[in-house]
């Protein structure tokens, strides 16, 4: 079954494990997740959880949102999200969920949006090769030929320039080096999506070996 919570990147730094070796890892806190909802079959036609992460000001907040959260029994979520594949008999609206959830070297996919770029060219975009910068050529960073003569038209997928960044991704397969239940943050395995401050869902791997 998955298990999963709702975070905010806080930052990167290091630690040194027992054997003496620098590990990088990125720290998510994770206050107290709140139950918001349950999906079940006969409502909604699937099963799942809702949570939420973060509480939002109330003057930003609609009469729908503090409805739906006072039936936990809490204030209105900045960040909600759902998790599918877990066992309902297991949570109750309203109920709090920690860091604990997880333990040190248990496997999750790490889900953000990732650092937006703005627009670029094709080089920086998509790894592409630059044209020869001398002898004569006229061709430097551009992106090259649009395609075949017969569809008379660009064909779909061309990898042309455009908004770089600034889309949803998942980090697949990091590690949980250290939980701190106390101070509600999670220490990962490397890099997570997003900049600083930014919300990330966590959820046990998918692919887990």
């Amino acid at each position: 079954m998955t298990k999963g919570i709702l975070g905010r990147k806080v930052g990167m730094t290091q630690l040194f494990t027992e054997n003496g070796e620098l590990t990088p890892v990125t720290v998510i806190q994770a206050e107290p997740n709140v139950v918001l909802q349950k999906r079940t079959l006969e409502n909604d036609g699937y099963e799942a959880i809702q949570l939420g992460f973060a509480d939002k000001k109330d003057n930003r907040s609609n009469k729908p949102a503090k409805g739906h959260a006072a039936k936990a029994s809490t204030n209105p979520k900045r960040f909600i999200r759902e998790f599918r594949n877990v066992n309902l008999d297991e949570y109750e609206v309203g109920q709090e969920l920690s860091v604990e959830v997880f333990q040190a070297g248990d496997a999750i996919d790490v889900t953000g949006t990732s650092k937006g770029k703005g627009f670029q060219g094709s080089i920086k975009r998509h790894n592409q090769s630059r044209g020869p910068m001398s002898h004569g050529s006229h061709y430097h960073r551009g992106p090259g030929s649009m395609g075949v003569i017969e569809p008379m038209r660009v064909m779909k997928g061309k990898k042309l320039p455009g908004q770089m960044g600034g889309y949803t991704t998942t980090i697949q397969n990091l590690e949980v080096v250290k939980v701190d239940a106390e101070r509600n943050l999670l220490l990962v395995k490397g890099n997570v999506p997003g900049s600083k401050k930014s919300f990330v869902k966590i959820t046990s791997a998918i692919k887990a070996n």
